[in-house]
């Protein structure tokens, strides 16, 4: 009695194990499907013939020269600009602020920034924000954010420079402040 009852419970662990990797493993991945267990995994599609050897090349035919690759521009030469919307939001943000309501301006800004992701004038004003919320951590990694958007844009450049230098300095770095003054001298 004891054998058989062992060999139901062996059956039916047996059944359970047959039923869980039958259709794949329960987990998939983000962005992609569930992965097919290694035996039901389709053969891969045979290699295709091997191409026949190119042509010969006449020696006096003229050859085009490589075209030569661009360097890729790891930064803009200037920001981009506001668009009209993103400027209205950055306008009514600085209304917001006069009247004291930073949290409502950020709001407004982040509106501004999702439309214009890539003008520093949007996260130098979110910068703002948040210094006068004394967030002074998160006002600094938005002005570095604005600084690498400004491109080669002189006022620009100043006018981050000497915004991150007044961060620093309200945070106690004062040799961090000292630097992005010098910075901000310097153009």
């Amino acid at each position: 009695m004891k054998g058989a009852k062992n060999l139901a419970v062996l059956l039916a662990l047996l059944a359970l194990v047959g039923c869980s990797t039958a259709h794949g493993p329960i987990y998939a991945p983000m962005g992609g499907a569930p992965s097919q267990p290694a035996q039901s995994r389709p053969a891969p599609p045979p290699e295709p013939p091997s191409a026949p050897p190119p042509a010969p090349v006449q020696q006096d035919a003229v050859q085009d020269p490589q075209p030569q690759r661009q360097p890729v521009q790891r930064h803009a030469e200037q920001g981009e600009p506001l668009s009209p919307a993103a400027r209205s939001l950055v306008e009514r943000a600085d209304a917001l602020i006069s009247q004291g309501d930073t949290q409502g301006a950020i709001a407004q800004l982040e509106r501004a920034q999702r439309i214009s992701p890539r003008s520093p004038e949007v996260y130098f004003k979110l910068a703002e924000a948040y210094a006068l919320r004394n967030q002074l951590g998160s006002a600094e990694q938005f002005t570095l954010r604005g600084l690498s958007l400004a491109g080669n844009n002189e006022r620009l450049q100043r006018s981050g420079w000497m915004l991150l230098a007044d961060i620093r300095r309200a945070a106690g770095n004062m040799a961090g402040a000292a630097q992005a003054d010098a910075r901000a001298a310097s153009l």
